[in-house]
């Protein structure tokens, strides 16, 4: 839970900056960026015309180059003038965002703090691929995950495990290491999966790749996508899926009676 301790009349939130389009940060996290005294973003990833929701003359750190260490202490004195500070975080915090290193630190020093999410990138991706990732009568699980690689995953998170469920999958972090990805996914998955890998969802010059999972890896070595880039496989990527049953008229359930039902 956020701290409630106050260490000082500042505070610290994480906001989600969406998935890059501008227009899909949240209203309460545009509201904070126009009332903060400080802001922090990861320039590599965050779009920086989020920046012009900002108040004039409010410094914006760009922390893709910083340490830790260095974003906490910049925070930190934020919090010693009791400013509003606020950490800008791509997508939604809560995914591959790094944000628990940093509520531990502030947790050391009482530094009171509130996360506000955003719309992740995997959600804006499936926008543009125009598929719902649970199908009525199809997958009912999505496994968000990545391949492991410089930065290990659990063994019992491997994509050769988790493929065995043939979920509806999306890999974060991972285009780098499709090549592998694709074939300990194919230990379970068959040749012919659809699958895709979208790059810089929302972003103005956002790409989709759709092809078998067999052929996935080859395709996005010629398309040259190497990073910033999700990867999607499952049936979901294809199949029409049943007709949902909460919208069926035989259907009865707490807010209507089904079709020939008393009522």
């Amino acid at each position: 839970m956020p701290s409630v301790r106050q260490a000082a009349t500042g505070k610290v939130y994480f906001v989600g900056a969406g998935p890059g389009d501008p227009e899909l940060i949240t209203v309460r996290g545009q509201r904070l960026l126009q009332e903060a005294d400080l802001v922090l973003y990861a320039g590599s990833l965050v779009n920086p015309e989020l920046l012009r929701y900002v108040r004039s003359g409010v410094p914006c750190h760009d922390t893709a180059s910083l340490t830790l260490e260095e974003t906490v202490a910049l925070i930190r004195q934020g919090i010693a003038a009791s400013q509003t500070v606020v950490r800008l975080h791509t997508g939604d915090p809560a995914l591959y965002g790094a944000i628990q290193e940093q509520i531990d630190c502030l947790e050391q020093d009482g530094i009171p703090w509130e996360i506000v999410p955003g719309v992740s990138s995997f959600l804006a991706a499936a926008a543009l691929l125009g598929r719902e990732l649970t199908v009525p009568g199809g997958s009912q699980t999505v496994i968000l995950t990545r391949q492991g690689g410089r930065t290990p995953v659990p063994e019992t998170e491997s994509l050769r495990d988790l493929g065995r469920h043939r979920s509806s999958t999306c890999l974060f972090l991972s285009a780098q290491l499709l090549p592998q990805a694709v074939a300990d996914l194919l230990l379970s998955f068959p040749p012919e999966t659809p699958a895709a890998i979208v790059e810089r969802a929302s972003w103005p010059d956002q790409r989709v790749i759709r092809a078998p999972l067999a052929e996935l890896a080859q395709r996005a070595e010629e398309a040259g996508i190497t990073r910033t880039a999700l990867v999607f496989v499952g049936d979901f990527l294809a199949a029409s899926g049943q007709r949902s049953l909460l919208y069926d008229p035989d259907f009865s359930h707490g807010y209507r009676h089904g079709r020939g039902e008393g009522h």
